[in-house]
């Protein structure tokens, strides 16, 4: 079995695969400071739970926006799963040319995204990634990885109005049924997620407009289930885009 880790910079998702059918997958806060073993604790723990033995993962893959993090996950994959995993990173077969001014720069990620996107839907492509940051990444007719954009998350955007400010509390992300806020929560919500699909409708118009062709736009990621209704420019969400670019990439480089 393939074991695929996304280490992200709040949550860290993992997806167990038996070929290329994804069997299980569950999530975890990301923590610093947590040690290789503190981690193996976890991980070990959601095998238990799925009656999977350690001894059945064969290969691992990670993707990693958190560096502290990479030796940690290297270490636990060889001390308790006894393999070398892959890490995303340079020097990887990704089978997709970044032409980004720095490839190196391009995280992690949105490389993973940009592979599984053109190898379930073509292109040319859109995806729209709501982590703790939002990614958009846009992928050529041919393949190509051409860039995209990064705009604050909304826990992030959330986060920042109530620290920044003395009279706003801190309120949970969900949809409103009115743009015109009756109270500050309900304000605060109102401006938070229709001000954060204004964002995402726009920017996706935009490099619609650069592509040059109608582009298909998936959506992926944690936040997404909050907005997805009222983002009429996603016509398709795969919550496991991730974790699908992670296998792909396992098979293109296991030889």
């Amino acid at each position: 079995m393939l074991l695929a880790i996304d280490i992200g910079n709040t949550n860290i998702v993992f997806g167990l695969f038996a070929g290329d059918e994804l069997k299980t997958h569950w999530r975890i806060r990301t923590e610093r400071n947590r040690t290789t073993d503190e981690y193996w604790v976890l991980v070990n723990e959601f095998l238990r739970l799925n009656e999977i033995g350690p001894a059945s993962i064969h290969h691992i893959v990670i993707s990693c926006v958190v560096p502290p993090l990479i030796p940690v996950f290297e270490e636990l994959s060889r001390k308790y799963l006894k393999s070398d995993p892959l890490v995303v990173g340079p020097g990887i077969k990704t089978g997709i040319s970044i032409l980004y001014h720095n490839p190196a720069e391009v995280g992690a990620d949105r490389i993973v995204n940009a592979i599984a996107g053109f190898e379930k839907y073509g292109g040319p492509l859109i995806i729209v990634d709501f982590g703790t940051a939002t990614t958009f990444d846009a992928v050529s007719e041919k393949g190509e990885y051409l860039g995209g954009a990064i705009f604050p998350g909304l826990n992030i955007s959330l986060e920042a109005l109530y620290k920044s400010t003395a009279k706003l509390s801190p309120v949970d992300i969900v949809l409103p049924e009115h743009v015109i806020g009756k109270s500050t929560k309900e304000s605060i919500q109102s401006g938070t997620v229709y001000g954060f699909v204004g964002v995402i409708e726009s920017i996706v118009s935009k490099m619609q407009s650069e592509i040059g062709k109608p582009a298909q736009v998936i959506g992926t990621g944690g936040v997404l289930p909050v907005i997805q209704k009222q983002v009429k420019i996603i016509k398709t969400v795969d919550p496991f885009l991730t974790l699908e670019g992670l296998r792909i990439l396992h098979y293109r480089n296991r030889s």
